[in-house]
């Protein structure tokens, strides 16, 4: 029993500290993995383009998983997007709501601000630095 009261102490702590480095209303994404798929282009009535992927991200000794990935008005180096590709997703989590077959339904996905070949350091840097800059790590 003291075990488990110690485990809850210490997992409060825990939650306590991750609550002080991360400020409230933070949702910030981060994702290295390869496009399955060719990505697809489509024109909402909005007139906004989206571009939209899955993405699968596998980490070692973990089973893959599949994210599904949406970019609104997406840069013009999008359009060399092709599976297979190793990307850095950058962006946030968001669920989204919509009428199909009668009934609504929604989906969670990362809606990327922006997304760069794995292979490019410097620029993954430059885009990761304001973002983390809010976060409390020291």
């Amino acid at each position: 029993m003291a075990t488990s009261v110690t485990r809850g102490a210490a997992s409060l702590a825990a939650v306590s500290a991750a609550s002080q480095l991360v400020p409230r209303g933070t949702n910030l994404v981060v994702l290295r993995g390869v496009i399955r798929r060719d990505p697809q282009y489509r024109s909402l009535p909005s007139g906004d383009e989206l571009l939209s992927f899955d993405l699968t991200v596998k980490e070692d000794d973990l089973p893959a998983e599949s994210v599904p990935v949406a970019w609104l008005n997406p840069a013009v180096s999008a359009s060399k997007l092709a599976e297979n590709d190793d990307v850095v997703v950058i962006g946030r989590v968001r669920r989204r709501f919509f009428r199909a077959a009668g009934s609504t339904a929604s989906r969670t996905e990362v809606l990327a601000e922006r997304v760069l070949s794995a292979r490019s350091f410097a620029r993954i840097r430059t885009m990761l630095e304001p973002r983390v800059a809010g976060l409390n790590l020291e």
